[in-house]
């Protein structure tokens, strides 16, 4: 995310204006905008010739069609700045675009003050966002959005004999960087040297695509999986061409990923409530009692529970984590667009691992 300007003060109001470069930066800004912001950008709309709000003029022109007299109406498409109160945002992952629905609070020849509008967010166009609140959880978004280090840190490789896809995911969301297809002759009997053969150019075919698509100057972690032996084969493989290319960053280990931190912590998660299950809980009450009692050591929550409609529950789930972390909790916040948020989201989308036992929640109503 590239911030142009910012303007405000810790836990007060203010306003930042900025550019998203990547779709990680939108998702981000996704995050950060809340019902009662307000966003300010360029933006396109149908108007009248001689009204505003798209109530145009209307020209009656004639014409022989069937008798009939025919009525057109004249707009026309115009570049104007708004800035809209947001009442509603969603985010198109696949299009690279974020909608912000709200009433317009600026007053324009063309659109008047309170009427609707729709400003869409693209990347590289620049925009301004004003909060009465900039609290904690903002500016960590907001500072995590414009760290160089937050884009796509983890690369996936999905593979079969024959078909492999790599993935780039960032913080936020993934995306298909690659897919490599090859007809695989059958092991077997006077076929197996062909096999080989064939085999070995596939894997060729997938090092180019993973180091075409991969950017070691960011990817921390590579993943490789598949069914059967292929993702070991194909791990020699890579290993044996980092050697004879010297390509270093694949030879020396990286440090973890927040997405591989995240998927850790979820995994600790599950074995305790499973093997230990007075050590770990679930569930919005649950939680609560478990901080209430000093017995959070970490707490996972997923980020729509900071989209919520109502800014009461808003701020109460921002003071929460914040109190979390004053306690000496560590905290993760996970993408409702990754595997692991999704899998969270099953479990109320905040579950918490103990300090030590707490045996009566089961006797507290969820």
């Amino acid at each position: 995310m590239k911030i142009i300007r910012k303007d405000f003060v810790r836990n007060g109001p203010g306003s930042v204006k900025m550019m998203a470069e990547d779709s990680d930066d939108l998702w981000y800004t996704y995050n950060l905008i809340g019902p009662e912001d307000s966003v300010m950008a360029i933006t396109f709309r149908k108007v009248g010739g001689e009204g505003r709000d798209s109530t145009p003029s209307l020209s009656r022109i004639e014409s022989k069609d069937l008798g009939k007299k025919r009525s057109f109406t004249r707009t026309e498409r115009v570049k104007l700045k708004l800035e809209v109160q947001v009442e509603e945002v969603d985010y198109d992952k696949d299009g690279d675009v974020m909608r912000i629905r709200g009433k317009n609070i600026m007053e324009n020849e063309h659109v008047r003050i309170g009427a609707f509008h729709t400003l869409e967010i693209e990347l590289k166009r620049p925009f301004l966002l004003r909060k009465e609140n900039w609290d904690s959880l903002a500016l960590d978004t907001l500072k995590q959005a414009s760290d160089l280090a937050a884009s796509a840190d983890l690369a996936v490789v999905l593979m079969q004999e024959g078909l492999a896809q790599i993935f780039l995911a960032g913080k936020s969301v993934k995306s298909c960087g690659a897919r490599i297809k090859t007809s695989i002759p059958w092991k077997h009997g006077a076929g197996t040297a062909g096999y080989e053969s064939v085999l070995k150019k596939f894997f060729e075919n997938v090092v180019q695509a993973f180091l075409k698509h991969v950017d070691f100057s960011v990817v921390r972690c590579a993943v490789i999986a598949s069914p059967g032996f292929t993702k070991d084969q194909f791990h020699r493989h890579l290993l044996l061409e980092a050697e004879r290319r010297q390509l270093r960053p694949i030879l020396e280990n990286k440090s973890h990923t927040k997405a591989a931190k995240e998927v850790k912590a979820l995994n600790d998660f599950c074995t305790m409530f499973t093997n230990d299950p007075n050590r770990a809980c679930y569930g919005p009450k649950h939680v609560e009692v478990a901080h209430e009692r000093m017995a959070i050591q970490t707490l996972l929550i997923i980020d729509g529970l900071f989209r919520n409609s109502d800014v009461k529950t808003r701020k109460k789930y921002v003071d929460f984590v914040e109190s979390v972390k004053d306690s000496g909790g560590e905290v993760f916040i996970f993408s409702s667009m990754h595997a692991s948020g999704e899998q969270l989201a099953q479990h109320t989308g905040i579950a918490a691992i103990l300090r030590f036992p707490l045996p009566d929640l089961e006797d507290i109503e969820m």
